[in-house]
């Protein structure tokens, strides 16, 4: 007798949902969402959800390492033999796959021993079967999510949908098409439901996923936040920065901006204003601080407050209240320290910008006229004092320095270079030096500095490392 796998709800789908070959998918396709079909996907998902949290394919990634740099089809007919042997729900049954582990043994697949145990049948027989709800389920959120976005469900059939989505995240079975589903729902239903999931520890492991995707619906409403006057909020950044023109989105760059008088002003006053921005403490952490968790929580703060001026105490609050909501986990940090924290940082990307343009400009014998190198060298000598105090407080260092080499026939330059070489503190400087995250190499140094882990190259619209 055989001993199936799968529960009599999934051995009596009808095509073709029943098929687990190439074919099922291909038929749904060419499908219309019809109210009848999308009530049999929704009896696919809830015949398919397990009681618990389930591995899928886990028995298979060793056999995946081995032929990882391999270019043969050995693991492409290794998986083929399931659905040949177990073309339909109703055939998946422990029995046939002895029978296919007895065919991978016979192909010599190296980590298939020669006579299976009964408790390695047994684990292969699991997880295939938890591989067959996964992709059939995967099919059906496909289809709901078809329907969804042509505007087809009604209300009930959005909430049931909406039900299903999440129980399949806590189960940690396709996860990625039911989150899917949640994000083309929208309001009001996906979006607290992707709320909910965050913040719950059952879904620990696709949290940074689900994060991801909520972000993208809640981007809307910090854009509109964004665009409200600061009228009666506490500003929370020196003057010098409040009224700079560029935005966070481009990494505070200054472009091609000319440098004239004006230019030149604002960018001391500026590099002196971020120096007067209190440093959060040194063991000051956001969360783990793993990188998607800083991505994440800069991507709030930078959309609510994407120009200095933005940066105020109320926002700073929303955007605290904002990150809780998302699941985070601050570990003791207040919302004092939160926005401390969030000011330096933004002081730190400025003077990086600042840095970074006073770099580029003309240096010495390349400055068209006596009038401008005149100005390009007064600028030098206040520059190069503001770059070393950088250096020495922690702010924007790999910029500071690289403009330092620079500007080294600058007689100030050279010297904070000097100062710096011989200062106690030297070795941590050096060890940011000798960090390269595809910056520009500094002259006679052997090193490279330049942007910091997850910048790029270019205005640096698509960098939210903080």
């Amino acid at each position: 007798m055989d001993t199936y796998l799968l529960p009599a709800a999934m051995r009596e789908l009808p095509p073709p949902w029943r098929d687990l070959t190439y074919r099922r998918s291909q038929a749904l396709e060419a499908l219309a969402p019809t109210e009848e079909r999308r009530e049999q996907a929704r009896h696919v998902l809830r015949a398919c959800l397990p009681e618990r949290r389930q591995s899928v394919h886990d028995w298979d990634e060793e056999l995946r390492d081995f032929y990882d740099d391999r270019d043969d089809h050995t693991l492409d007919e290794a998986d083929a033999w399931l659905t040949r042997v177990m073309p339909t729900t109703f055939q998946v049954t422990r029995e046939r796959v002895e029978q296919v582990v007895g065919v991978w043994a016979d192909m010599g697949i190296p980590t298939v021993p020669e006579s299976p145990t009964e408790q390695w049948v047994d684990r292969v027989a699991a997880e295939w079967a938890g591989s067959v709800r996964q992709a059939l389920a995967y099919d059906a959120f496909a289809f709901i999510e078809r329907a969804t976005t042509a505007g087809l469900l009604n209300d009930a059939e959005a909430e049931d949908a909406a039900l299903l989505a999440a129980a399949f995240v806590r189960v940690g079975m396709a996860v990625e098409a039911a989150v899917r589903v949640l994000v083309s729902l929208g309001r009001p239903l996906g979006e607290p439901a992707l709320m909910e999931l965050v913040r719950d520890d059952e879904v620990r492991a696709f949290r940074p996923y689900v994060r991801s995707r909520l972000l993208g619906l809640r981007r809307s409403v910090y854009e509109v936040r964004a665009r409200e006057v600061t009228r009666d909020e506490e500003p929370l950044l020196p003057e010098g920065l409040q009224g700079l023109p560029y935005s966070w989105q481009n990494d505070f760059d200054w472009g091609a901006t000319a440098p004239d008088s004006h230019s030149l002003a604002r960018a001391r006053a500026a590099l002196e204003a971020c120096l007067a921005v209190e440093r959060a403490p040194d063991d000051t952490q956001l969360c783990s601080e793993a990188p998607a968790d800083c991505n994440a929580i800069a991507e709030v703060v930078r959309a609510l407050m994407p120009y200095p001026r933005l940066v105020t105490r109320e926002r700073m609050n929303e955007a605290w209240r904002e990150c809780q909501s998302l699941g985070f986990d601050f570990q003791g940090m207040d919302v004092a320290s939160f926005a401390k924290l969030w000011c330096a940082r933004i002081a730190d990307r400025v003077a990086a910008a600042v840095f970074r343009w006073l770099a580029d400009l003309p240096q010495g014998g390349e400055a068209a006229g006596d009038k401008e190198l005149a100005v390009l060298s007064a600028t030098a000598l206040w520059a190069a004092e503001l770059a070393e105090r950088c250096a020495r407080c922690g702010s924007a260092v790999e910029e500071a320095i690289w403009f330092l080499h620079r500007t080294d026939d600058v007689p100030g330059s050279r010297q904070a270079l000097a100062r710096l070489a011989f200062d106690p503190g030297r070795k941590r400087l050096v060890a940011v030096e000798r960090q390269p995250q595809g910056g520009v190499g500094v002259p006679g140094s052997g090193t490279t500095v330049g942007r910091g882990e997850g910048e790029k190259e270019g205005d640096g619209s698509e960098a939210v490392t903080p």
